[in-house]
């Protein structure tokens, strides 16, 4: 029973981190510490990077890489409802 539950927990956890995750696709136009910008179709897409970030193979401009994301509020700021 405690290997089901642990099963389930695992799921629940990777589902939980699959739904805030995105990916693009591309060939790399610029790569620095803070960023790597990626060309999908006619669009730039400028990523942050940290030092957290995992790269595995060699990282450089005119790679092909596929790059996964995650989007994340830092801050909420809530204004007062004009006109009441």
């Amino acid at each position: 029973m405690n290997a089901v539950r642990s099963a389930i927990a695992v799921f629940a956890i990777a589902v939980a981190n699959s739904a805030w995750a995105y990916q693009v696709t591309g060939p790399v136009l610029e790569v620095t510490d803070a960023k790597i910008v990626v060309q999908k179709g006619k669009e730039k897409w400028e990523i942050a990077r940290t030092p957290g970030t995992k790269v595995s193979g060699n990282l450089k401009v005119g790679a092909q890489v596929t790059v996964e994301y995650s989007m994340t509020a830092k801050s909420i700021d809530v204004k007062p409802a004009k006109g009441k």
